[in-house]
């Protein structure tokens, strides 16, 4: 019994990881005041998204999908493969706009702390 689930863990410690790899990201978005750090803990959690993916992706005993005819063999599914390609571009995208949206806001504030940017937006009212 306990040797079952210790391979059970053991075979998908990747998910777990992805899990962990997610929290930290999170954890960067939601509790850091720096919006710079909040934008690395976005791209710590992209990449967690994408070793997921990549994990859901992987067929025990699977090739490449190169049709071979009069074989048969499992193939692994090249769709996430493809859809993480394009996540990565969006992703380079999304912190290239977020850094120079984050720069702006240091030019016109001269602060790119939260809490500092909600006051300055609490006195202008």
């Amino acid at each position: 019994m306990i040797e079952d689930l210790v391979v059970a863990f053991l075979t998908r410690y990747n998910y777990y990881m992805a899990v962990i790899i997610m929290l930290i990201g999170l954890y960067a978005m939601i509790a850091k005041s720096n919006l710079i750090k909040k934008v690395i803990g976005l791209n710590i959690f992209q990449t967690a998204i994408y070793l997921f993916y990549i994990s859901i992706a992987d067929v025990e005993g699977g090739t490449a999908p190169i049709l071979v005819p009069g074989t048969d063999v499992v193939y692994v599914n090249p769709l996430p493969h493809v859809l993480i390609l394009t996540a990565i571009v969006v992703g380079v995208s999304i912190t290239a706009v977020a850094y120079a949206l984050a720069i702006r806001i240091y030019q016109s504030y001269g602060t790119i702390e939260e809490d500092e940017l909600l006051e300055l937006g609490s006195e202008r009212r």
